[in-house]
Order: C-alpha cells, then sequence, then structure tokens
C-alpha cells in the first residue's frame, strides 16, 4: 500500500518521528498534531490498526515479511526510530530549555499550535451548523481539561498501566497532550522523567561494563515502573487506533471538527505567561515530592503587564512558531508540485 519511499522521504520519517517524539514530551503539545501538520496521521492511524489478530498469526507463524508488509511495517519502524532518537536527544534538550528559557518555549510552542490550527481547518471545506457545533463540543473539551487540577504521584504499577493507555492518546489524538494528561494523573515526573533518566543511566552503566546496578532496588523500580507503563502505552496506542480508524472512515469531517476545536481550547495549556502554583501546607509552606522536587497544583495565566524586550522576544517566538508550521504547508506544497 505504501511501498517504495525513496531515501529522502525515509529520513523525512525519521525526522517527523523526531518531532513527534519531542512534542510528546511537552505537557500541552501533541504529537498527533505533528502527524496532522506533517500529514501522516491517516496513514499512522491505519497503519497501527493492522496490528492486530492477523499480524499475530503472522507473527507467531514465523512469517516475518508478510507481518512486516502487512502492518506498513517500514514506516512504523522509521517512525518509531526517530521516537526513540528524540527521547534521548531532543526531550533531553527540551528538558534544559524549559528550565532556562520557559517563556520562549512555550511561546514556540504557543506560535506553532496556532499555525496548526490553520493548517487543519484550511482544507477542511464547507462549514454548516453540525460542524460548527461538533468544533464547539472540541473547544469546550479542550478547556475543561486546561483547567483541571493535577493528582498526586502514584507509582501501583496498575495505575501506571492505565497511565500509559490514557497518556497515549498525545499520539493518537490531535490537540490531546499525553504529557498533560499525566501530569493531571499526577506521574508525569515519575513518567516521563525519573523513570526515562533511570533507563538512561542504566545503559550508561551497561555501556561501561558496571552491572552494580542490579542490586539498586530504587532503579530496578523504576525501569519495572517503565516497562509497565511501555506496556500500557503499546496497548492504548492498538486500541486507540482501532476506534479512530473506524471513526475516521466513516465520519471524517466531524473528527476533524472536533480535533481543530479540540486543539483551540487546550491552547491554555500552552499559553506562555503563567505562573506555577504550588502545594501549601498548613503554614503556607512549599510542599515537595519524594524526590525534593516542588509539588506544582497548577497555574495562574495571566497577560503580560508591560512591553519590554523579553515580552518582545516571546512575541516573536510566537511568530516563529506559526512560521515552523506555515513552512512546512509550503514545502509539502512545493514536493507536490515537482512531484506531482
Amino acid at each position: 500500500m505504501y511501498e517504495n519511499r525513496s531515501f529522502s522521504d525515509k529520513v523525512w520519517l525519521v525526522l517527523k518521528g523526531l518531532g513527534m517524539g519531542a512534542a510528546n514530551k511537552v505537557p500541552g503539545v501533541s504529537g498527533g498534531v505533528v502527524a496532522f501538520v506533517a500529514g501522516f496521521y491517516e496513514e499512522f492511524i491505519y497503519s497501527l490498526q493492522k496490528v492486530n489478530k492477523k499480524a499475530f498469526k503472522l507473527f507467531i507463524d514465523g512469517r516475518f515479511k508478510s507481518f512486516y508488509r502487512y502492518t506498513n511495517g517500514q514506516f512504523l519502524s522509521l517512525l518509531i526510530l526517530g521516537m526513540v532518537i528524540s527521547y534521548f536527544s531532543v526531550s533531553k534538550l527540551l528538558d534544559y530549555l524549559i528550565v532556562y528559557y520557559e517563556l520562549f518555549v512555550w511561546s514556540a510552542f504557543f506560535g506553532m499550535i496556532i499555525g496548526s490550527i490553520y493548517f487543519i481547518a484550511k482544507d477542511f471545506g464547507d462549514w454548516n451548523r453540525k460542524y460548527v457545533g461538533y468544533l464547539l463540543c472540541g473547544v469546550a473539551a479542550g478547556v475543561a481539561i486546561s483547567f483541571l487540577e493535577p493528582a498526586k504521584e502514584n507509582s501501583n504499577l496498575l495505575f501506571v498501566f492505565f497511565c500509559g493507555i490514557i497518556s497515549v492518546s498525545g499520539m493518537t489524538l490531535p490537540g490531546l497532550s499525553g504529557s498533560f494528561i499525566l501530569i493531571l494523573l499526577g506521574n508525569y515526573v515519575l513518567l516521563l522523567v525519573d523513570s526515562v533518566n533511570s533507563l538512561f543511566d542504566t545503559f550508561a552503566d551497561v555501556f561501561q561494563g558496571d552491572f552494580n546496578w542490579i542490586y539498586n532496588a530504587e532503579r530496578i523500580e523504576l525501569l519495572k515502573v517503565l516497562a509497565v507503563f511501555s506496556l500500557g502505552s503499546l496497548v492504548g496506542l492498538v486500541s486507540l487506533s482501532h476506534l479512530l480508524a473506524y471513526v475516521l472512515k466513516r465520519f471524517k469531517k466531524a473528527t476533524y471538527a472536533v480535533i481543530i476545536g479540540f486543539i483551540a481550547g487546550s491552547l491554555g495549556v500552552v499559553w506562555p505567561w503563567k505562573e506555577k502554583k504550588y502545594e501549601l501546607d498548613a503554614f503556607g509552606q512549599i510542599q515537595f515530592d519524594a524526590n525534593g522536587r516542588e509539588i506544582i497544583r497548577g497555574y495562574n495565566r495571566f497577560f503580560p503587564s508591560e512591553f519590554n524586550s523579553e515580552t518582545i522576544l516571546a512575541i516573536v517566538f510566537i511568530i516563529v512558531g506559526v512560521a515552523i508550521v506555515l513552512s512546512l504547508d509550503w514545502y509539502d506544497n512545493h514536493r507536490k508540485r515537482h512531484h506531482g
């Protein structure tokens, strides 16, 4: 169905996976939006849908070539390769940038999401009353999720498995950020920072021939948590893609209307100007989690009160964010003209 990709197409797929992986790591940004804007959302959903009983049977029977072809394996493996590379490179850089240049990072992502709304909406066609209704439902759901209060951290393995199923929604549902959902569930730091870092440290130890980590109870616990989370993510990815493929086939325009509304409604999550609200004890002191980090309860969003150089730079980053998405559109049109 999607055979004969050129070398440059393969490189682009890895880069798209890189973008998707980076977006999934940032609270408020959805990897699904990257898939949508980069033009491979439907292929992604329909490929995941092929991970089913028939694929399982082909794999068990040892018919690996047929399994690879049936599941559009080249597409999925290149995309996943990009995500894995991103997890240990781009997302590490993003962690650093969010700590030291938080306002500008949020500004760039805010701009990219505005650009994405335009990108998805421009080819929608005619809006009638029904589709406007779907759009408003999407906006309402996005706004409602933006203002929910985060829960406490919970390392129970059953709950971690559930977090995996839920968080993967950010890859398959544009506008719904898996990272932000994990913040609401209280497990963002545990699952996307601590456990990923423990895997990174374990690889580094193994590479140096150091196996003392086997006796480190905390490391083993974090690796166990990551394994269960990954399994939950895989289950969520496959089951949700089956549901989405069904909905896309039958109600494509309605689904797109909800998605556009949802992305617009969730803009509040990535609003650049915000202050963290911390969990306080009875004496008004900031409370810390088990790892000594301040517990964030939510955000106070505001408009900048003065037009200083920082505000101007933030606005520039918003424009840059919009331009990045629109340049993807320009590149796509340019490629179609030259290959069509």
